[in-house]
């Protein structure tokens, strides 16, 4: 339990009741071993550059989330979560692989464009580990780890796929540059209405199918919101997303209309989001399935111009605890103590060791996991002791944290932090703890020379222009 309960919306008295929940569970055996001959099915979903506290159990102040304040309270809250990356599709292939996306080639494309790089059909992932252990699987929502007709979700373990397959979409068009990206599996299709809304119905469609088999499921929700380009629900999002189709010529980056946008379209679209999770929630509990699915809401990565990511300083493509730390919710029926909060550090990449476990199942062999199974912290018990790692091309970041104690190389300026009583990271430890430093930065070397070479090593603080032709986003 942290100090920062209070700051997060939960009580001194939900987090003790948390806390004595968590105790009974510990004291009825190991918590986390699930029941024979009952697999839980798993909703996890995914919000797109939603920043550390735009929640409002996490701190926003500007507008509620009263849905997934919900969900928190109802579960699990992690003070202390993060993404693999601090951008999108190398987080998504941390998550999918289970494994620090630096091992593989496209893991090292941050942000993932052209045709050439993308997640190996053969690669094991969670929808394809999980399908040997009898899961349904679907994916609805954000795909962004390779293009057809090499890479794409029914190559890769998902039975069924419903979404776009690129970094951004328009909310209204689903175009990006002027070409239209939404799918039905492999099919192009054309759909009207707000991507929110829709990503919803299409998720509830999938669990009223479910509801019809005896079968146990993973259904990966990845929402676009609250990604540009900021388009709320209104009138006003229309006519945004009408100018920016005229305006796009064929430019894949006029969607990202980095002079768009206000706050209270921000606002819209995160409480658009909010409202949707309440929908597929409901109907999770209308079908009568609430009581076996684990249901889990994070964010790839740190928050970006609108967000709110207090007390951290940083925001995405930044290595600071800003661009890295992300919500982190889990809701699993008898394990988690309703309104317990956990400061234990957790990862994306520990998703696919926990759920298969729980599944009766294990990462293959050739591709071990770098995560870890963490229902031992759901059920208040301590992880084992280890260091989680990062690196990002721009700015030659790299970072290590261990416990309370973070490595942070910044163009080669070099940090070291207590991000526990310096959240904002402003007090460099340095040369008050030069062993500890030496440590941290040791540690992350050694761990690099496991990793793949970054071909961009050279290249760092590429223009908007540079990106857009290496990556042929102008093709």
């Amino acid at each position: 339990m942290t100090d920062t309960t209070a700051r997060h919306g939960v009580t001194r008295r939900t987090a003790l009741a948390g806390a004595l929940g968590t105790a009974a569970l510990v004291a009825a055996g190991p918590a986390w071993a699930q029941a024979a001959g009952r697999k839980p099915n798993f909703l996890f979903i995914m919000a797109d550059d939603l920043g550390y506290a735009d929640l409002s159990v996490y701190g926003r102040q500007e507008y509620q989330t009263p849905v997934l304040d919900r969900l928190a309270a109802e579960g699990m809250l992690f003070t202390d979560g993060y993404a693999n990356s601090a951008v999108c599709s190398a987080t998504r292939f941390g998550l999918i692989t289970g494994r620090y996306q630096y091992r593989l080639r496209a893991g090292l494309e941050e942000p993932l464009g052209g045709t050439e790089y993308g997640l190996p059909p053969e690669h094991p992932t969670l929808p394809s580990l999980l399908r040997k252990q009898g899961y349904h699987t679907g994916l609805v929502g954000k795909w962004h780890l390779g293009s057809l007709p090499k890479y794409g979700p029914l190559q890769s373990g998902y039975d069924e796929f419903w979404g776009n397959r690129g970094g951004g979409v328009d909310y209204f068009t689903h175009k990006v540059g002027g070409r239209p990206d939404l799918w039905d599996g492999d099919v192009q299709v054309e759909e009207m209405g707000y991507y929110t809304d829709l990503l919803a119905d299409r998720s509830i469609e999938f669990l009223e199918a479910r509801a019809k088999q005896d079968k146990p499921w993973l259904l990966s929700l990845h929402f676009t919101a609250a990604h540009w380009p900021w388009e709320g629900n209104d009138a006003e999002g229309r006519a945004e997303s009408a100018r920016l189709d005229r305006d796009a010529s064929g430019d894949a980056l006029a969607i990202a209309h980095y002079d768009g946008g206000t706050m209270k379209t921000y606002a819209d679209m995160v409480t658009s989001l909010d409202t949707n999770v309440g929908r597929v929630l409901a109907k999770l509990a209308e079908l009568g399935m609430d009581d076996n699915t684990v249901v889990v809401f994070t964010s790839d990565n740190g928050g970006e111009r609108f967000s709110h990511n207090w007390p951290f300083t940083g925001m995405k493509t930044e290595l600071l605890e800003g661009g890295t730390r992300v919500p982190f919710i889990v809701r699993w029926p008898g394990l988690t103590a309703p309104g317990s909060t956990n400061s234990s550090p957790v990862i994306s990449m520990d998703f696919l060791p926990t759920f298969l476990a729980a599944a009766g199942g294990a990462p293959d062999p050739a591709y071990p996991a770098d995560g870890i199974d963490f229902r031992p912290a759901l059920a208040g018990q301590p992880l084992p002791d280890r260091t989680l790692f990062w690196r990002y091309f721009s700015k030659n970041q790299k970072a290590a944290r261990h416990g309370r104690y973070k490595y942070l190389s910044i163009n080669d300026n070099e940090y070291l932090f207590d991000v526990t009583a310096d959240p904002r990271e402003r007090a460099n430890l340095k040369e008050r703890m030069p062993e500890k430093f030496a440590e941290l930065k040791s540690a992350f070397d050694e761990w690099n020379k496991g990793m793949l070479s970054d071909p961009k090593v050279s290249s760092y603080g590429w223009s908007p222009k540079e990106l857009a032709d290496h990556y042929g986003w102008n093709d």
